[in-house]
């Protein structure tokens, strides 16, 4: 009888234990997110390159005269530009919609408003692929959606 009192207990405690392991991982994904666009934000290439993994993959879904087009982005061309001055701040606001996680991949949904300084150019979702690496979680690929509107 006293096995079956001990399975409620195991059971709760390795629940905690995957709970907070969850929790830092999810915080350890979003930061890298995170310094993505805090470095795009400051015009800062190297750090937007520090978040990436080899051989990152962009992408975007355009649509032209009705059509959807699926767009490549060459990631050391967007690095490049990062780093080159520009007038205006590129500030790109994201919310964490939806973080999934499983052993070293990881999935993101975020919404975004796109600004050039103060000035609303588009808006869309990122879907983020993340890896663990040794030196931690970097962007493996980014494909988003870009519109006018409606935004959130």
């Amino acid at each position: 009888m006293k096995p079956l009192l001990l399975l409620p207990l195991l059971l709760t405690t390795s629940a905690a234990f995957a709970q907070t392991k969850t929790t830092a991982e999810t915080e350890a994904v979003q930061q890298i997110i995170r310094r993505f666009f805090d470095g795009m934000r400051r015009g800062d290439s190297a750090t937007v390159r520090a978040t990436l993994a080899p051989g990152a993959v962009f992408h975007t879904l355009a649509t032209k005269n009705g059509q959807t087009q699926l767009r490549p982005e060459n990631p050391s061309e967007f690095v490049k530009a990062v780093g080159t001055p520009h007038p205006e701040v590129w500030d790109e606001r994201i919310t964490f919609e939806k973080v999934l996680i499983d052993a070293n991949l990881a999935s993101v949904w975020t919404p975004y408003q796109f600004y050039r300084g103060s000035t609303f150019s588009h808006c869309g979702y990122n879907s983020f692929q993340l890896v663990k690496l040794t030196e931690g979680w970097r962007i493996a690929h980014v494909i988003d959606t870009r519109r006018k509107e409606p935004c959130r």
